[in-house]
């Protein structure tokens, strides 16, 4: 019996070892938290400038184009926003990306800001080169037999691999704007669904509505 029972404590040690080791090593969870973007300065290095009431909002639309930390990302299916908040230094705000909304060519209801989490499918890193697809054969080709077009199809886009695209998910979520109590200065991006070409948008309003106030910021009168 003592046989049995050391037997089976050694297997729990065992089974608790192997559970450690799946787990996520601390601090590898915080490298892909939500940081934002470092501020600028002063809300005078962006674009456009507004106030509501005691915060400056700072802002510039990066349409298709998402400034990150390790280099820009492409998105056909949303544009970006890169917002700063400026206040007395260190106070703090509560912020969340859901006070924000985008006008676009003077719409009456605005577009609601997304969570980077809906974006990521869509994310392209402009500097990944795919691999060459085999050239396909036609049926044609093979036998003699006629009939079979296959081989004229389009290629199939490339896929990209997960570890890429786990990779920008990750990067856009650090870049996003970070919510909650925060203190100012505090900056990032938030997102909107739109897949037109940003050549075709006349005005671009941002408004905010939130704890410091309202305020409506032109991003292209």
């Amino acid at each position: 019996m003592r046989f049995f029972e050391v037997t089976r404590i050694l297997a729990q040690i065992l089974l608790i070892a192997l559970c450690l080791q799946g787990q996520t090593p601390p601090g590898r969870d915080a490298q892909s938290e939500t940081k934002g973007m470092p501020p600028r300065a002063t809300p005078g290095d962006y674009q456009f400038q507004t106030k509501a009431g005691a915060v400056t909002i700072a802002a510039e639309f990066t349409g298709h184009s998402l400034p990150t930390m390790e280099g820009p990302l492409t998105t056909e299916d949303y544009v970006g926003v890169e917002v700063a908040l400026f206040g007395a230094d260190g106070a703090p705000l509560k912020i969340s990306a859901s006070q924000f909304s985008l006008r676009l060519n003077g719409k009456k209801t605005p577009l609601a800001s997304q969570p980077y989490g809906l974006i990521a499918s869509s994310l392209r890193d402009p500097e990944w080169v795919p691999p060459e697809a085999p050239v396909a054969k036609s049926k044609s080709s093979i036998g003699g037999g006629g009939g079979g077009h296959e081989g004229n199809l389009p290629p199939l886009p490339p896929k990209i691999p997960i570890a890429l695209q786990r990779a920008m998910a990750q990067r856009v979520q650090k870049a996003s704007l970070p919510e909650g109590e925060r203190p100012l200065p505090l900056a990032g991006l938030i997102f909107f669904q739109h897949r037109g070409n940003e050549k075709n948008l006349q005005s671009i309003e941002l408004l905010y509505e939130g704890p410091a106030g309202k305020a409506t910021l032109q991003l292209r009168p």
